[in-house]
């Protein structure tokens, strides 16, 4: 048969007391002649035999070499188990340490933007609309005309009321007359009591007639000047409801005008809220301004801030029962009048100050399944993931109830990495100041 061994294949024949010797494929040619000759005489009867094993042989290298390849990726995947057994090296993490400190308690609000005070402008008469004497969208000032009516009905009713009272005058200048040349007569008894009576009721009801007058001339005289529709208020006048030519009566609305300057902020909060703040709320409902509200902030819609600070105004009186909500006003001042009725924004306010409140940011607090943990670290480098109650939001900071102390340093980066009891390698962060 054939074998390999030692790189060399060698050929073991079978000899007569049953043992086996090896001889090689190719004679030896430092061998002696003898040797040589006994060589090609097993050669001879080796390749007869080899014909008929040629499948036994041809399989068998195979064989080997699969035991040889079962062998080798056995050791290294040995190889491969006793570096998993071996432990990793410890996770790099990023710490900050719990701070404490004192910290304002912000609440924010969606508000809604009014006038301080809005104008409807109605007329007081009726008549055809025959001018208008502002422009639409700009400010104007109490008294300014803003429409004209039709005067000269009004002005006929005047006239007539003019010429009524110039009668009544002359009707109480005879009763007048009457009464001063009768007195004496009646004195005299040259005249009769009664007619001395007569004259003097007449004068007096002359007299009453000339009020009359002076009253109907004083009405008329106002319908007339209500025929210029004035403003009543310093403000934005608002687009016409009405156009020239149009009938107009007192039900009629011609446009509006709104004082913005200050401007209101309308904002509902929760009853809840409303209870937390209600002593301090109604300790002060009488004053025009509470004395010691805080200062609002307003949060435009393009999310700048409003360079002005709010104060609060008053409390609705009761809660709306379909929201469980109680509306809020505050009043921000409005120089350049860029805030407008009607806008929306957010409102902001520190309605107490929370003290030696301990602070983690944000992202080292884990939540999961309404439940909330962080990653401390002790002084042997290992972590301990520990349960906490949070509290406000404080920025990109967390307010911790319970579950840590200060000082303590926890984990804000890194945190997928972690096991309850691992091993860590501490990268110092920055505190968690308000920036982290």
């Amino acid at each position: 048969m054939l074998v390999k061994k030692a790189s060399k294949v060698w050929l073991r024949q079978s000899s007569r007391d049953g043992g086996v010797q090896p001889l090689p494929l190719e004679p030896d040619v430092n061998a002696p002649l003898i040797a040589r000759e006994e060589y090609q005489a097993m050669e001879f009867s080796i390749t007869s035999s080899q014909s008929r094993q040629l499948g036994v042989v041809s399989e068998r290298p195979l064989c080997i070499w699969t035991l040889l390849a079962l062998l080798a990726s056995t050791m290294f995947l040995g190889c491969q188990s006793q570096k998993a057994a071996s432990p990793p090296p410890p996770a790099e993490v990023e710490v900050v340490s719990v701070v404490q400190e004192d910290v304002p308690i912000y609440g924010e609000w969606v508000a809604t933007l009014d006038g301080y005070v809005n104008a409807q402008i109605q007329p007081q008469v009726s008549g055809y609309l025959i001018k208008q004497d502002y422009k639409e969208g700009s400010f104007v000032h109490k008294g300014q005309e803003l429409f004209e009516i039709d005067p000269r009905p009004f002005q006929a009713v005047l006239d007539q009321a003019d010429a009524q009272l110039a009668q009544a005058k002359a009707q109480l200048g005879k009763t007048q007359l009457d009464v001063d040349r009768d007195t004496p007569l009646a004195k005299e008894r040259a005249i009769a009591q009664s007619q001395l009576d007569n004259d003097i009721q007449a004068n007096l009801a002359a007299k009453a007639s000339v009020k009359a007058a002076e009253a109907q001339v004083e009405q008329a005289l106002l319908n007339l000047e209500f025929t210029h529709v004035t403003s009543l208020v310093d403000g934005i006048a608002g687009i016409a409801q009405v156009q020239i030519g149009n009938l107009v009566n007192q039900t009629a609305t011609l446009t509006s005008v709104s004082q913005v300057n200050p401007i209101k902020a309308y904002f509902p909060i929760s009853e809840q809220e409303y209870m937390h703040y209600a002593p301090r709320i109604n300790a002060h409902n009488q004053q025009e301004i509470p004395s010691d509200a805080p200062p609002f902030d307003l949060i435009l819609a393009d999310g700048t801030v409003y360079p002005h600070k709010g104060t609060l105004l008053l409390t609705d009186r009761q809660v709306d029962v379909t929201t469980g909500s109680i509306r809020v006003v505050c009043a921000f001042p409005n120089p350049n009048n860029i805030l407008r009725p009607g806008q929306f924004g957010r409102v902001r306010a520190a309605g107490e100050t929370r003290t030696g409140a301990l602070l983690v940011p944000q992202r080292a607090v884990t939540e999961l399944q309404g439940t909330y943990q962080v990653a401390v670290v002790g002084g042997d480098n290992k972590v301990a993931l520990l349960p906490v109650k949070v509290g406000e939001r404080i920025g990109t900071r967390w307010i911790i109830e319970s579950g840590v102390h200060p000082g303590e340093l926890v984990v804000v980066e890194g945190l997928q990495k972690l096991r309850d009891g691992s091993s860590v390698k501490i990268k110092q962060s920055s505190p968690a100041t308000k920036g982290s």
